[in-house]
């Protein structure tokens, strides 16, 4: 209990610094950012108290705002994207019930882990875009910025969580 309240609080910390001492300062191809914070989102036990779940998430979210200044967009994404993570682990598993206390992002296939995260990804970068542009006449960019920067989160979470996290 102890050591998965270390691990998580540990995780939390190395991403929001990760994220904004590193990874907001890397422009990728002149504008691209990976946005990689939201992999606690995805590794975060699914076993443990949903509202203690969203509170660390909305502060997760908030933490990056903070030292990004950007207004509560990252804050109100990652929220949502918490909020959704079990009803999207559901349609991935494709089971109306499985077993909480055993499940292990590693433990499922290779496929369903990326759909999982790919799904989780756009959804927050969609959320960030739109929020960022809030225009309809920026639907092109919204869309481009989030498949482009969606693409490079996905492959650098992927490979993190391959070699940061101990295989079940």
């Amino acid at each position: 209990m102890n050591n998965l309240i270390l691990n998580n609080s540990v995780r939390f910390l190395a991403l929001v610094l990760l994220q904004v001492l590193v990874l907001n300062h890397l422009n990728l191809f002149g504008y691209l950012n990976p946005i990689v914070y939201i992999v606690w989102v995805v590794l975060f036990p699914i076993r443990k108290n949903k509202s203690i779940f969203l509170i660390l998430s909305f502060l997760l979210g908030l933490s990056i705002d903070f030292f990004s200044d950007s207004g509560g967009i990252n804050a109100a994404a990652t929220l949502f994207i918490a909020f959704i993570r079990l009803p999207v682990l559901k349609i991935v598993l494709k089971k109306t019930d499985f077993d909480y206390l055993l499940f292990n992002l590693r433990a499922i296939s290779f496929g369903k882990a990326f759909l999982f995260i790919t799904i989780l990804t756009f959804i927050h970068h969609f959320i960030i875009f739109s929020l960022t542009y809030f225009s309809l006449d920026s639907f092109s960019t919204i869309i481009s910025n989030t498949i482009l920067t969606s693409i490079i989160t996905i492959i650098i979470s992927i490979l993190g969580i391959i070699l940061f996290t101990k295989k079940k």
